[in-house]
């Protein structure tokens, strides 16, 4: 019974030797090829992300976007560099790929809103309707310099020295101001004379006032046209442009040199007024 249990174990371990011989040239085979694939694979990523790299810098793409996207370009090209060495050692991926897509679904769902802000990002930085620097306004009343665009949030610097976060979201799907994208702003700046005023007098006195300003451009010509008769004045609107850094400096001193020419002239300035006519019987 013992020499019976003992050639039974012998039979199984030279079984057992006979399998791992007419495996070993296999495995080796595999693992070599899986080393040479992984390494021939790194390096073919290196080059692919030098080329990327710089085809983004010739586009003069937003520093922080080339980030991201090389971040994501290396993740995606390792992820799938590691599914080609384990198949190659003879791994069933579908399990690996059927993980990483219930991966993506979960995060996909708990992060909703916070891929439309990343979404909204990336189409600000690709399609670039603002830059750091630029002072714009959007159409729910928020307005400031870029200070940085990220790819979740955008923020702002208003003239109150405020910093203002704005979800990319937000700003992707509203209309957008930007004051500064065409290099010049015009002004637009409402007068209101008396109904007694002589109204040519009056606009020859506010078009001799902007010639005399020297942040004014002469081209597009500037304008005084009479633009409404309200309730208390005839109103005259101021037209000229600049360039962005001089326009708030024009915008004041035309106010101001404007109302002093029309006081030296006598022409007046009304407030909003009522006539009373009392009646007595």
């Amino acid at each position: 019974m013992d020499n019976l249990e003992l050639n039974n174990i012998q039979q199984h371990w030279d079984t057992l030797i006979a399998s791992a011989i007419s495996w070993a040239p296999r495995i080796f085979t595999a693992v070599v090829s899986a080393i040479l694939i992984y390494l021939i694979g790194s390096w073919i990523i290196r080059m692919i992300k030098k080329l990327v790299e710089k085809a983004f810098r010739k586009r003069n793409m937003e520093p922080s976007l080339q980030l991201f996207l090389l971040n994501i370009i290396n993740w995606g090209l390792n992820i799938l560099l590691f599914i080609v060495v384990v198949t190659q050692l003879g791994v069933q991926t579908s399990a690996f790929v059927a993980m990483i897509g219930a991966a993506g679904l979960a995060v996909g769902l708990a992060l909703q809103g916070s891929l439309t802000n990343f979404a909204g990002g990336i189409l600000i930085l690709l399609l670039k309707p603002f830059k750091i620097g630029d002072f714009i306004s959007t159409n729910n009343g928020v307005s400031g310099t870029v200070q940085a665009i990220d790819i979740f949030h955008t923020k702002l610097i208003t003239p109150q020295n405020q910093l203002i976060v704005i979800p990319n979201g937000v700003v992707s799907n509203n209309s957008i101001t930007n004051f500064t994208h065409l290099g010049t702003r015009r002004t637009w700046i409402d007068i209101g004379v008396s109904y007694d005023a002589d109204l040519k007098q009056a606009k020859d006195i506010l078009m001799n006032v902007i010639k005399s300003n020297e942040y004014a451009f002469t081209d597009p010509a500037p304008q005084v046209v009479v633009t409404e008769l309200g309730d208390s004045a005839v109103n005259l609107s101021i037209r000229v442009t600049t360039s962005n850094e001089n326009f708030w400096k024009m915008n004041e001193e035309l106010i101001i040199n404007c109302k002093e020419a029309l006081d030296k002239a006598g022409i007046e300035i009304p407030f909003p007024q009522r006539d009373l006519h009392v009646y007595n019987k």
